[in-house]
Formats: structure tokens, C-alpha cells, sequence
């Protein structure tokens, strides 16, 4: 049986790194959160693998076609880039919330394909999400979960069915948690 090695983070994209507005169909709508770029500028310093875990379902709803997501990512990661931060894989969700798909959150599809591409050991990684999908994606690997209280993170807070591993103001204060945390195993 293979070891997975890495430590992740995966992080939620739209309301966790950039402000949530709407389905964001070009690069021109992207406005990253306040410290996000920071906050996985210091999640690489400490070896962590950075990894985006994201439903885009504007794609599959013929809002947008998956190359304008795809050049929204690309825009991300040049705004990061510009910053000192970088992402280790940029996985999304396509599909509409109806096709019951294996990729979608808080199924784990695409985070097994992370953590075949890049040596990553659940047990040993974190979710950071402003959903309930991204709890329970967190769950459902065996991982931490972190929900933050920017984009829906407030209103997901009061959907909640148990209670999160730690619940943050900001990605900042997330990743300040996830550090922590990480030093005690």
C-alpha cells in the first residue's frame, strides 16, 4: 500500500481567497480577500501543499465555458505569483449541482486526484471553505476542517451540523490556526 507523504491545504476559492460575486466569468471580476495572498505565501514557507478545491457551476449551468474559469484561475495565480505565494494544483468542479457527478463537494474526486498527483496524505491536511460543503468535504477525508466567515461563511455558520475543527474570521487567521495546530502532531 502507498504512503501519501504532503501535508494540503485545500481552500475553497470564491468567498475564501477572492471576494465572492456571483459567478465570476472573467478575469476582470477577480478582487482577492484581504491577506489572502499572504496567508498562502506563509502556508508554502512552511511546506504545506496549497491546493484550490472549487465547484464552478456556471460552467455547467451555460453561464461561462471552461475557458473563462480556466482564465480566472490563471489570473489568481498571476495575482499570487506577484506576491510571493503559489498554488500547487488548481482543481474544479465543472458540473451542475444536478448531475451528481463524483467531483462535485463535499464528494472527494478531486481531491483524489490531488492527492495522487501530488503525494498528499489526508489524515495530515486541512479544508478551508465559507460552505457547509467544504465541512463536510473536510470529513469525509479524514481531515481538519476550517470554515471562514467571509464570503457565506456567516450565514453557512448557522447550517452547520457539528461544529468545526476551527472556525476563522479570514483566511489569515486560518492559516495562523492551521500552523499551530500542525506543530502539535
Amino acid at each position: 500500500m502507498k504512503m501519501y507523504r504532503n501535508p494540503a491545504v485545500f481552500l475553497d476559492r470564491d468567498g475564501t481567497i477572492n471576494e465572492d460575486t456571483g459567478y465570476i466569468d472573467s478575469p476582470e471580476r477577480l478582487a482577492l480577500i484581504d491577506g489572502a495572498a499572504s496567508a498562502i505565501k506563509k502556508l508554502n514557507s512552511k511546506g504545506f501543499k496549497v491546493i484550490i478545491i472549487t465547484n464552478q457551476s456556471g460552467v455547467g449551468r451555460g453561464y461561462f465555458s471552461e475557458e473563462a474559469a480556466d482564465a480566472v484561475n490563471k489570473k489568481l495565480e498571476e495575482i499570487l505569483k506577484k506576491q510571493g505565494a503559489h498554488l500547487d494544483g488548481i482543481y474544479y468542479c465543472p458540473h451542475h449541482p444536478d448531475d451528481n457527478c463524483e467531483c462535485r463537494k463535499p464528494k472527494i474526486g478531486l481531491l483524489e486526484k490531488a492527492k495522487k498527483d501530488l503525494d498528499i496524505d489526508f489524515k495530515k491536511s486541512y479544508v478551508v471553505g465559507d460552505k457547509v460543503s467544504d465541512v463536510e468535504l473536510a470529513h469525509n477525508i479524514g481531515g481538519k476542517d476550517i470554515l471562514v466567515l467571509t464570503g457565506e461563511g456567516m450565514k453557512h455558520k448557522k447550517m452547520l451540523k457539528s461544529q468545526p475543527s476551527y472556525i476563522a474570521d479570514d483566511l489569515k487567521d486560518a492559516v495562523e490556526w492551521i500552523i499551530k495546530d500542525s506543530l502539535k502532531s
